[in-house]
């Protein structure tokens, strides 16, 4: 057997023979049999797809059927082999089940494609949907497939009706399993319609009222979904008997050929209104939270209705032929999709994407500041923001003070952080690096329209807006965490005659801060923890409008006795509005505190720099060794990697942010070059609007 020449460039290696190809094909053809085995029947079929594709794909197909020319011994020998295989295989499983999960649930269509890539498939097998894989397991057949002319098809077309014809078991022949098939589909589509997820979605609303909150009261609108439905399996039961009164023979009375069409003609609306009901349901969505599982069924039953219309297609077609070439090629790409586990992701975590980046963007307005009063605004909220994390900086040594074993030093320092972050948000105050993750969903929510010049401008602006909001935020920050903790331990020195924390702590700072020590790269570490946290508010706050708390929380009887009528539509109120917030606060929190924990005990080099609490920290230490600590080099090599701290942990959480915001959006990369364009243009035309408000 020709064995593929590895110094041939891959493009021209793409037809030579495949390792599993028989050398004579002559040979292959001779030893069709009838009387095979299942399995060994099956290998004969996956031996000659592999021959037929070892070569170039269409002349392999062409020299096959004249190989098999009538009249011929080898094809008699072929016949009784393709009966064989019709018989026993199940055809309607392949037409019914191919390229669908077996349960409308993400995480198990996500364990078949892992166990679809990962175990190896066996021929001893009567589903045909299992053999399809081994039998068409490149995705390029598809390609040779649609080339194939007429004349070759039609050949092809006799062999397979010789073959079913020699069987004279069902009186449709080869349309039995598409009808069988139909009615398989339609009883899973009603049965995905009728799901208590989908069901209780389709034709609904939902009101408003407290500042544009959704009360939860949903209302049916009015909608024949529930109808069209119910009569799916009736219709195409109905179809499969008038198909069998047409093969028994023509009915003097009653025009079985016309009343099948019309039959049809109904099933396709019923199917174009199931369709448009569960699409339906992403409006529902998008105003009460997006499920993962949900979007999977939605697609999962337009897909079905999609393939009974191509089944429909094939058992009234006067050229059938070229319709079951369709539908083969389209299962063919269908199999090459669901191998794939990241197309899975990508096709519908798009969504939820899309709605996290949505929550972030509400939550992340605030944060921009656009003009001089909201300028002034930042530094005072930020201001507050670097007092509380004064305190935040003297309750972290005294939590390695306690000497806790690695886990609980960890979980009280992320306690420390996270009830801090809280405090932030109670008092209105702002802490500067959680702003980049907020606000880049919120500029990329100006780029619904890449190709107006109008929205690049816009985008711009933000940028400008964006970059003087961190200056003020970082600046409020610093300019008040250092002096506060200095302040600290120069009243701890007049009160009590030491600092607050020892020499040994404030050494440990020098070195563990330096600009030469791995500081700057656990700054950008710190980054994308940033950016995680505010994906984790976008998706808490996805949680909570999809169950409904807040409606739970303003209607429920236990609840509505325990704070009163008034105080639970408050209270509702309050924790819709901060319920993400509180996510972003906590989750960061306990990040910062448990993360390099985490990584120690896997002996990963990973840890965290927050440049607010290494400001504090670096104050800290200054007020312990006294102002003979001006005079140490250590010191200033310190403060150099400050402003590069901030750097990173904005510059890396902004970019992770908008990239996943972008995505969602749709922009395309082509439009990312006008935008940087447009963005340099503004640096060298008007660098000042980066830094100074406008009047």
């Amino acid at each position: 057997m020709t064995q593929p020449d590895k110094t041939i460039p891959k493009a021209k290696r793409r037809w030579l023979p495949h390792p599993s190809a028989p050398a004579d094909i002559s040979q292959l053809l001779d030893s069709a049999s009838g009387d095979l085995p299942l399995a060994e029947r099956h290998l004969w079929l996956v031996q000659l797809m592999d021959w037929i594709r070892s070569g170039e794909p269409v002349s392999g197909v062409k020299y096959v059927v004249r190989q098999l020319a009538p009249p011929s011994e080898r094809r008699t020998k072929v016949v009784a082999l393709l009966s064989a295989f019709w018989r026993d295989i199940d055809v309607a499983a392949l037409l019914a089940d191919y390229g669908f999960a077996a349960r409308t649930s993400f995480s198990d269509e996500l364990g078949e494609r892992l166990r679809t890539r990962l175990l190896p498939l066996s021929p001893a097998t009567t589903d045909l949907a299992s053999l399809f894989n081994l039998l068409f397991s490149d995705p390029k057949d598809a390609d040779w497939l649609m080339q194939l002319d007429d004349a070759v098809l039609a050949d092809l077309a006799a062999l397979w009706r010789e073959a079913i014809d020699a069987i004279k078991a069902a009186p449709l022949g080869w349309h039995e399993p598409f009808y069988d098939a139909i009615m398989f589909l339609s009883s899973q589509v009603r049965a995905e319609g009728f799901s208590r997820e989908l069901r209780g979605r389709m034709g609904m609303r939902v009101d408003v009222d407290f500042d544009g909150v959704g009360s939860g009261a949903e209302v049916a609108a009015p909608t024949p979904t529930r109808q069209a439905f119910r009569q799916l399996v009736y219709v195409a039961e109905n179809l499969h008997v008038l198909a069998l009164k047409g093969a028994v023979g023509p009915s003097p009375h009653v025009d079985v050929q016309g009343t099948l069409l019309q039959e049809a003609q109904y099933l396709r609306a019923l199917l174009d209104t199931c369709v448009k009901a569960a699409q339906g349901i992403h409006d529902h969505l998008e105003a009460n939270g997006v499920s993962i599982d949900i979007v999977f069924q939605i697609d999962q039953l337009s897909e079905r209705c999609r393939r009974i219309e191509q089944l429909l297609g094939c058992v009234l077609s006067s050229q059938p032929t070229l319709d079951l070439r369709a539908l083969i090629v389209d299962l063919i790409q269908v199999g090459a999709k669901r191998s794939g586990v990241r197309a899975l992701f990508t096709q519908h975590y798009s969504l939820l994407a899309r709605k996290v980046a949505e929550r972030s963007a509400e939550t992340g307005e605030h944060y921009i500041t656009r003009d001089r009063a909201e300028y002034l605004t930042m530094l005072r909220r930020a201001s507050g923001g670097g007092a509380v994390l004064a305190g935040t900086t003297f309750l972290k040594f005294a939590v390695l003070a306690m000497g806790l074993s690695p886990f609980w030093s960890g979980l009280a320092a992320g306690t420390n952080y996270a009830l801090s972050f809280v405090i932030v948000q109670l008092l209105h105050f702002t802490v500067a690096t959680k702003q980049p993750a907020m606000t880049a969903p919120a500029m990329a929510a100006k780029l619904a329209d890449t190709r107006s010049e109008e929205a690049v401008e816009g985008f711009v602006d933000e940028v400008a807006h964006l970059f003087r909001s961190q200056m003020a935020g970082i600046l409020g920050n610093l300019m008040v965490v250092a002096p506060v903790v200095l302040a600290a331990q120069s009243l701890s020195w007049w009160v009590f005659r030491r600092p607050l924390i020892d020499v040994n702590s404030a050494n440990h700072v020098l070195d563990t801060l330096t600009f030469w020590g791995p500081s700057l790269w656990y700054a950008a570490f710190t980054g994308v923890l940033l950016f995680v946290s505010s994906l984790f508010a976008g998706w808490l706050e996805n949680w909570f409008v999809l169950h409904r708390l807040d409606s739970a929380l303003r209607w429920n009887p236990r609840i509505r006795a325990t704070l009163g009528p008034q105080r639970a539509v408050r209270w509702a109120a309050w924790w819709r509005h901060n319920i993400s917030s509180l996510g972003s606060n906590v989750s960061l929190g306990l990040m910062l505190g448990l993360v390099p924990v985490i990584a120690g005990f896997f002996a990963l080099p990973l840890d965290v720099r927050h440049v607010t609490l290494s400001t504090g920290q670096l104050a800290a230490a200054a007020g312990t060794l006294g102002p003979a600590v001006l005079h140490h080099p250590q010191l200033w090599w310190c403060v150099a990697a400050i402003p590069l701290t901030g750097l990173l942990n904005v510059s890396v959480s902004f970019v992770l942010a908008l990239r996943v915001a972008m995505r969602s959006r749709g922009v395309r990369i082509k439009d990312r070059a006008r935008l940087q364009a447009a963005l340099w243009r503004r640096v060298r035309c008007h660098p000042l609007s980066f830094l100074l408000p406008p009047r």
